[in-house]
């Protein structure tokens, strides 16, 4: 925990590469997951081709706008 901020419950972008892993060992394209971390939570994912789709519940902190000139 770093500057005393505790860590995000689960830790999404390691999803996108245990998903592949556990859809080929377990044949299948959609699971379920828990992290099992003090804080946890739930996570969604689905293989679809070369892409890992992700949804669980989530709360916004932070909102913002970036301008890029092209």
């Amino acid at each position: 925990m770093k500057l005393n901020v505790p860590e995000d419950p689960v830790t999404g972008s390691a999803f996108t590469q245990l998903t592949p892993y556990w859809a080929e060992k377990l044949g299948k394209n959609k699971l379920t997951a828990r992290q099992l971390s003090s804080r946890g939570g739930m996570m969604y994912c689905e293989l679809k081709g070369d892409r890992v789709l992700t949804s669980g519940s989530a709360v916004k902190f932070m909102e913002g706008e970036i301008e890029v000139e092209v």
